[in-house]
């Protein structure tokens, strides 16, 4: 047993709680049984994106190229194995096979594999919009998923915790309240990717493009415009309702909705920051 290359992000993150501590130091003797059971031959692992899971190139027994990828303990990401299998590589990249029980997950391999991030904004809304369109089904009941809900639910208590720290209580209750009402108005509710941005979309030979690295909840299609548009962050403070609109226009969804996702994620999420505080926020309202 070889004790396995950990990116330095992914170290950081696994450090925090006892939970991804103990996940982290059972992890060769996982990496060396999915080698085993999936007839494997392993390489280094990415570095440049990983800090929930340990992702790594491979080659199958028959030669055939393929990517391990064991997440870690965490919230966000924990139906990512039934979104794919829900998905089954429209829009986004085929699994191979899993272990639900070790999260782990054989992909194909996206090749040449870069990211989106490599061409211009402007090219980036059009094609992560028209992969979330694609990916925006409602599963048949039973489904595993869960409601949108629960994930704001988690950055609510998170906040909370912290409510004496808070820069600005004002806006941070009105992005509390924006939660619970944006869930409870939703025209529809769809399985979203909630994290898709640029970095999580890559070039490939079958498509285009494909998207990688989903966190699936059940929600409000504008919600699934957030992140994308929080890492357009020029953009959005040199013209944030002209960027909202033409991204939300693509996505043919509600414009305001968009700006009301914004604006409650970033007003919770900031809620401690010293340095600027709500900024974002109040451009955005």
């Amino acid at each position: 047993m070889r004790q396995p290359i950990i990116p330095d992000r992914l170290a950081e993150t696994c450090r925090h709680a006892p939970e991804t501590r103990e996940w982290l130091d059972n992890l060769s003797g996982v990496i060396d049984t999915l080698a085993e059971r999936w007839e494997l031959s392993i390489d280094h692992p990415f570095v440049a994106e990983a800090s929930c899971s340990w992702v790594a190139p491979c080659a199958r027994r028959d030669g055939s190229r393929a990517v391990v990828k064991i997440g870690m303990p965490h919230m966000e990401a924990r139906d990512e194995v039934h979104a794919l299998r829900f998905w089954s590589g429209e829009g986004a990249v085929l699994m191979l096979d899993a272990d639900e029980s070790l999260n782990a997950m054989l992909l194909e391999r996206c090749e040449p594999g870069t990211a989106l991030r490599d061409v211009s904004e402007p090219e980036q809304d059009r094609v992560i919009a028209g992969l979330l369109r694609r990916l925006w089904r409602v599963p048949t009941q039973p489904h595993p998923f869960r409601h949108l809900s629960e994930m704001t639910a988690h950055w609510r208590n998170d906040a909370l915790e912290f409510s004496d720290r808070w820069t600005d209580a004002g806006l941070t209750r009105e992005g509390l309240r924006l939660f619970r009402e944006l869930h409870d108005s939703a025209p529809k509710n769809i399985l979203l990717a909630t994290d898709l941005h640029a970095g999580n979309v890559l070039r490939s030979q079958r498509e285009p493009w494909l998207v990688i690295d989903p966190k699936p909840f059940i929600g409000d299609p504008a919600y699934d415009a957030t992140q994308h548009l929080l890492d357009c962050d020029e953009r959005l403070r040199s013209d944030p309702l002209g960027t909202i609109r033409r991204f939300a226009d693509l996505l043919e969804v509600d414009d305001e909705r968009v700006r009301l996702w914004l604006f409650a994620r970033v007003a919770v999420e900031s809620c401690c920051d010293i340095h600027e505080p709500s900024s974002m926020a109040r451009r955005i309202i």
